[in-house]
């Protein structure tokens, strides 16, 4: 189908830079998420690439194509709103088929080749059953697959998708979660996703980049965005509950150093804060642990530090536990076979194994 390629991609709305300076490499039939929370950018970049805002500097280039004085309809994409934007007097057969309808004279279609394209369209999407009906007459996902049949129909070198899932119950959109990246597998249509929710971003992405104040703080495969966070704000935005950020103090003591959290001694080995330490880092540093890695037990054991229950949520077979250490409060992600009461006094575990360190100044992940 298509490359993407955003080049200092940068807009301004007033003395609101909505995209700084924006550098990314979208690769031909890629599923590429944008994620990140409101304000970041993420959709202003989406209107860029579609043609609905231009670029106060910067370029666009589609299949090496610069497009950024290309009309929007000369661009060969589709978009798909978070809105669905369907026309309410029109039928599903009818909002499927207006694509084609207007360019039928440039596609050399007749009236017989849109309906067979809208029907093949319909029954890939399992609507075709619907195709007689208006939009009011429809349910939430019924009008998304509408709208996805709409923007797919004319076969677009590349399918813009904002948030599409956003208005859908939690069951229907992992549903359609699941259909969106078949079809998109199946077409082979270069396509990019935009929503804050890290959730989605992680199932369905090939790669993503993950924005916040419209600067690209991150871009890779989602499993090498959860386990090497490059900097603060990625782990703190990637993963559900997000890694847990402790602020430690690194010490000199007679046989070397000692990494302190709360009053706590925390046992990640010599050799890491001395490694740290040569970096140039310290004595403030930020150890990051992904709540999954974390292990709590009623009994205190070697390497293991006391902390209180705050609040246990069930989530079936797992349960996040909210523990207070200090004045500080962690996460972790448990079995949830065993029940943990307000209150109550536990034990948790940090393998060393597993940490991350960050640096509280630059806000940068420690290489060690």
């Amino acid at each position: 189908m298509a490359k993407v390629r955003l080049v200092d991609l940068t807009k301004k709305y007033g003395h609101t830079v909505a995209v700084d300076s924006v550098p990314l490499d979208i690769n031909d039939n890629e599923f590429f998420v944008l994620l990140g929370p409101s304000g970041s950018g993420k959709s202003t970049v989406l209107k860029l690439i579609a043609g609905l805002e231009k670029p106060d500097e910067g370029e666009i280039y589609i299949d090496d194509r610069l497009v950024n004085p290309v009309d929007p309809k000369d661009r060969d994409v589709a978009m798909v709103f978070q809105s669905y934007a369907l026309y309410a007097h029109m039928s599903a057969f009818d909002n499927i088929a207006f694509p084609l309808r207007m360019r039928r004279k440039k596609l050399k279609l007749t009236s017989a080749d849109i309906r067979k394209k809208v029907i093949e369209m319909a029954k890939l999407l399992g609507i075709d059953h619907l195709l007689d009906r208006r939009p009011t007459q429809l349910s939430g996902g019924e009008q998304q697959r509408v709208a996805l049949a709409r923007a797919l129909i004319r076969n677009p070198k590349v399918w813009l998708l904002d948030e599409p899932l956003s208005n859908l119950d939690a069951k229907l959109r992992t549903e359609m979660r699941a259909t969106l990246k078949r079809l998109q597998k199946e077409l082979g249509i270069t396509t990019v996703y935009v929503t804050h929710d890290q959730v989605e971003a992680m199932t369905m992405a090939d790669r993503l980049a993950v924005l916040d104040k419209g600067r690209v703080m991150a871009v890779s495969a989602p499993r090498e965005l959860f386990s090497n966070p490059s900097n603060v704000f990625v782990a703190g935005f990637i993963g559900s509950p997000a890694m847990n950020l402790l602020p430690c103090e690194i010490r000199r003591v007679d046989s070397g150093y000692k990494l302190v959290f709360e009053g706590l001694d925390i046992d990640v080995g010599e050799a890491i804060i001395s490694e740290i330490v040569k970096g140039g880092y310290g004595p403030k540093i930020l150890l990051g642990i992904r709540p999954d890695y974390i292990t709590l037990q009623a009994e205190n054991a070697p390497s293991s530090y006391p902390a209180e229950v705050v609040v246990s949520e069930l989530l079936g077979s797992e349960a996040i536990v909210s523990l207070r250490v200090g004045k500080s409060i962690i996460k972790a992600k448990v079995d949830s076979a065993k029940a943990y009461d307000i209150g109550e006094k536990v034990y948790f575990s940090i393998p060393a194994d597993k940490t991350k360190f960050f640096d509280p100044d630059s806000q940068q992940c420690v290489q060690l």
